[in-house]
């Protein structure tokens, strides 16, 4: 059977992923307001949000880390990443963009399990590379038949891919790597917030519905976030690059049912792929599971 760890780590990514799926709508909600001032709260939020948390508990390690350079550096390059993939993706989403934001996370994936293979030396067994070759075909199709260079989705798959690497080579606590990085990163989100370029002018129009939904853009990011880094440190990246699928498929069921994005029809056969993978690599685990009960 799969160990304790492992069900847990599962439970916790297929939880963020979950949650990942269904936020656009919450995005969606706050479109009249200029995205990087969204992403401001978003990281102040979350920063106050940890604070609260932690401080209470007695919990300062993750601020004093900080006076190390090497894991300053690390917190440093995480924080960018992140702040990257959260302020693209939100633009992309008040856009028009949500089915090509679906295309970025069904290209993470495979980003997660090729760093897999580099920095960790993780294993494949022979159906898990099967499963991997289905999933990069119908990526690649999709990327064909997009008809344009998928710039958005590139840059959210790698901007993700390398926050997940640097989260799993972290030897602090999720909510506490989580703290580091908006710490560092807030006074650039203070910069967004403030920025003359009609974004602070432009909360003082808003109602009091909005000033709701901007002001828990901390508890929507930072429990997604956290349980995700919780599956970081319990399962293997190729494990987590293939749970990684279901944000996607939700997300791009929100961008063509919800919000009426175009999908053409010929994209079905592109994400036919996708899932036989995803039903391969499954198998794949249930047989693991089952030779383990066996011995």
């Amino acid at each position: 059977m799969l160990s304790s760890n492992h069900l847990k780590g599962i439970v916790f990514t297929v939880f963020s992923q979950i949650l990942w799926g269904i936020l656009p709508v919450y995005w969606k909600l706050l479109s009249s307001v200029n995205a990087l001032c969204i992403l401001g709260f978003r990281i102040i939020c979350s920063l106050l949000l940890i604070i609260g948390v932690l401080v209470p508990r007695g919990n300062t390690r993750w601020i004093r880390v900080l006076a190390e350079p090497r894991r300053r550096l690390s917190a440093a390059v995480a924080a960018g990443l992140i702040t990257c993939n959260w302020g693209l993706y939100i633009w992309a989403i008040n856009a028009g963009h949500t089915v090509e934001s679906s295309l970025g996370y069904y290209i993470n994936p495979l980003v997660s399990i090729v760093l897999g293979l580099i920095f960790f030396r993780e294993a494949l067994s022979p159906l898990q590379w099967v499963a991997f070759g289905f999933a990069a075909a119908g990526v690649s199709f999709l990327t064909i038949l997009s008809g344009t260079f998928p710039w958005i989705s590139l840059c959210l798959a790698l901007s993700f891919g390398f926050y997940g690497l640097f989260k799993k080579k972290a030897d602090m606590g999720a909510l506490e790597t989580l703290g580091a990085e908006t710490l560092l990163a807030s006074p650039l989100a203070l910069l967004f917030i403030l920025l003359p370029n009609g974004a602070l002018q432009s909360l003082g129009e808003l109602d009091g519905g909005l000033w709701v939904l901007l002001l828990l853009a901390g508890a929507v990011t930072t429990i997604p976030l956290y349980c995700f880094a919780r599956g970081a440190k319990l399962l293997p990246l190729s494990a987590m690059g293939f749970i990684q699928f279901v944000n996607p498929t939700i997300l791009l069921f929100t961008g063509v049912v919800i919000f009426d994005e175009p999908f053409p029809v010929r994209n079905l056969l592109a994400f036919s792929l996708i899932w036989v993978s995803v039903i391969l690599y499954s198998a794949s685990l249930l047989r693991r599971s089952r030779t383990s009960s066996m011995s």
